[in-house]
């Protein structure tokens, strides 16, 4: 175990699979942070287009776990088990943060509030090259509104080591919604601080998993919402679902 002078504030953890086109992008918003208590943990599934080559040349504090199976959320698990850091996030191969003071902003929310079990903030999409604000304007934090939304963006979540091992981790049994539903879990214990500031930037591309799955994932959301939710809230879920799935899914992914 890492002596506690030693560990970094920060552990981000990097999963990736095949990722050579968009990994750069996003640990070079690690590197360019200000704040620079922080490692880079790689969960890598096995990747054969240079993707390990460029990890092995990052420059930084970092841990390489190769050839990890068994679907994001292991991949996630695997990360946090080898994490050194009191607070973990999960930034995927093909997300970047939003600008080099974003560890700096997170760590200071922390030192301001050094009972908050985790941190988030707001994000923007990155559409072929193009960032531009979600379609849906941003939401304060309830669990009355993040049962009806994901309002927690993945890309900009920070949470306290100690969080995710007395939850257990993800559920492997979610293959695309397991952050939403670990919102879910955590949300039930601990309220966040929510950043009213841009943090995280998610990279909308035909490759990503959201995309390619985009009925599975819209659908284990809402398997979650029923999984977390009070029973008297199912019906309007229900009615949710049948409306969301009519107007959302034949847009286009913005």
């Amino acid at each position: 175990m890492t002596p506690p002078d030693r560990r970094p504030f920060f552990s981000i953890v990097v999963c990736s699979w095949n990722s050579a086109a968009f990994i750069r992008d996003c640990v070079q918003s690690v590197l360019d942070q200000t704040f620079a208590s922080y490692e880079i943990v790689f969960v890598d599934g096995g990747s054969t287009d240079g993707t390990l080559e460029y990890i092995a040349s990052v420059p930084a504090a970092k841990t390489v776990l190769n050839d990890v199976r068994g679907g994001i959320a292991n991949a996630m698990n695997a990360g946090i088990r080898a994490a050194h850091g009191q607070v973990i996030a999960h930034l995927h191969s093909d997300d970047y943060y939003y600008g080099p003071r974003t560890l700096e902003r997170v760590h200071g929310v922390f030192a301001e509030h050094p009972a908050a079990a985790w941190v988030y903030g707001w994000f923007k999409n990155d559409v072929d090259g193009i960032v531009k604000d979600p379609p849906y304007s941003a939401r304060s934090y309830s669990r009355a509104a993040l049962l009806r939304r994901n309002i927690v963006p993945h890309c900009a979540t920070f949470v306290r080591s100690e969080v995710f091992a007395s939850l257990g981790g993800f559920d492997p049994a979610y293959r695309l919604a397991m952050d939403y539903d670990m919102w879910l879990r955590i949300s039930a214990r601990h309220a966040p601080v929510q950043i009213e500031d841009c943090l995280g930037v998610f990279r909308r591309h035909s490759a990503s998993a959201t995309t390619v799955n985009r009925l599975k994932s819209f659908n284990e959301d809402f398997r979650a919402r029923f999984v977390h939710g009070p029973a008297w809230h199912w019906p309007e879920f229900g009615v949710r679902y049948l409306v969301r799935r009519f107007r959302d899914l034949r847009s286009p992914i913005a």
